[in-house]
């Protein structure tokens, strides 16, 4: 009976403790789940783009929709790497995979050689 008493007062705090722990691999300043956003009257939100050469697949709000599909009473009328355009009505709604980043060219100049193509290093093979 002693030693039930002892090994419950000794795991209590190990179980309390658990609860507060945060997932590792979640990103930093990233709040609720994008469905629980939607869910919660955000509205509809990307969570994922699928491009292939046969097929365009966005992941909006837990929900797979083809290109030129349905999404509620929205069609998916446009779809890139970053961004999927929804349409309703006359209505254009573009969701963006990752709204709060912003990017924006650096001092205002492309990125480049004089004409526009980047320069770098390539991993070339002599033979």
């Amino acid at each position: 009976m002693r030693m039930a008493m002892v090994s419950a007062v000794l795991l209590v705090p190990l179980l309390a403790g658990a609860q507060g722990l945060a997932d590792p691999t979640r990103p930093p300043g990233a709040i609720a789940d994008s469905a629980e956003l939607a869910a919660a009257g955000g509205g509809p939100v990307l969570q994922s783009v699928m491009l292939s050469p046969t097929r365009k697949v966005a992941v909006i709000s837990g929900e797979m929709v083809v290109l030129g599909g349905r999404y509620g009473t929205s069609q998916l009328v446009k779809l890139s790497e970053t961004e999927a355009v929804l349409k309703s009505g006359g209505e254009l709604v573009v969701l963006k995979l990752h709204p709060q980043v912003d990017k924006k060219p650096a001092g205002g100049k492309a990125a480049g050689g004089k004409d526009g193509t980047a320069q770098g290093t390539a991993n070339k093979t002599k033979k």
